[in-house]
C-alpha cells in the first residue's frame, strides 16, 4: 500500500501534505536526523529532556515492571533509544514500540539494535495505525505510557493528537508531550519541515483538558 493511501485509509487531516512531509524527510534527513536534532539542542539539553521524562516515569505512579512504552513521532529514535536505555537498566521487562510516518526514520531506528518495535503510523489515529500494525506485528491496543517529544508541531491537527492518545492510554498511564514553545523561526517550515512554529503554553493546556482530568503544563 502506498503511504498516501495508508493516511487516506487512516483519516489524515491532509493525506498529501502528510505525504509529502514524509518524502522530505526521507530525502533530507533520515539518515542524519540524530545529527540534525543534536545540532540544534545539544546533547546536554536532549539528556536533560530524556532525564525529566525518566523521573516523571518513576514519580508515583510508577511505571510497572512490565508495562508498554509507545513513542508517537519516534523518528531515527534519538529520545527512545536514550529512555530505553534509562529505563531498562532498573526494569528491563519494560517494552518499546516506535512509531513514525516515515518508514525511512524507522529503518534508521531498526539499525541500531535495540529491542524497540517499530511501525508505521500517524499521530492523528494512533489506535487505527496500530490496528493496520498488528496484521503484522504483536503490538498492544493500550500502553501505560505515550510519549510525544518534539513531534507534535509537525502535525496538522495538533488538538486530535490529544485524543488519538487518550485512546490509546491505559487507565492509569502517563502522557507526556514536549514541544517547541511558540517562536519566530519561520525557516525551520524549509530547513525542519515543521507545520506549526511551536505552541504556546495555554494552548497546548486547552487542547490537552479536553481529553485528559489532569494536565500538568511545564516550561
Amino acid at each position: 500500500m502506498q503511504l498516501e493511501q495508508l493516511f487516506r485509509k487512516l483519516d489524515a487531516p491532509d493525506p498529501k501534505l502528510l505525504a509529502n512531509e514524509v518524502k522530505y524527510f526521507t530525502i533530507t534527513e533520515a539518515e542524519e536526523r540524530d545529527k540534525i536534532v543534536l545540532g540544534y539542542f545539544g546533547e546536554d539539553r536532549i539528556n536533560q529532556i530524556v532525564n525529566t521524562i525518566y523521573e516523571f516515569l518513576l514519580s508515583p505512579p510508577r511505571l510497572s515492571a512490565n508495562a508498554k512504552v509507545l513513542d508517537v513521532g519516534a523518528g531515527t529514535g534519538l529520545f527512545t533509544l536514550k529512555l530505553y536505555d534509562k529505563v531498562r537498566q532498573i526494569l528491563p521487562e519494560v517494552r518499546f514500540y516506535a512509531m513514525d510516518a516515515t518508514p525511512a526514520m524507522l529503518v534508521s531506528l531498526e539499525k541500531k539494535g535495540a529491542e524497540v518495535i517499530p511501525f508505521v503510523g500517524i499521530a492523528e489515529n494512533i489506535l487505527g495505525s496500530i490496528n493496520e500494525a498488528r496484521k503484522y506485528f504483536n503490538i498492544p491496543k493500550k500502553f501505560d505510557v505515550v510519549l510525544s517529544i518534539l513531534m507534535l508541531h509537525h502535525c496538522v491537527d495538533p488538538e486530535r493528537v490529544f485524543g488519538s492518545i487518550k485512546e490509546i492510554l491505559k487507565r492509569r498511564g502517563k502522557a507526556i508531550v514536549i514541544d517547541l514553545l511558540k517562536h519566530d523561526f519561520e525557516e525551520f517550515k524549509t530547513e525542519l519541515g515543521d507545520i506549526h512554529l511551536g505552541f504556546d503554553s495555554e494552548s497546548v493546556y486547552e487542547m490537552a483538558q479536553r481529553y485528559f482530568s489532569r494536565v500538568k503544563i511545564e516550561k
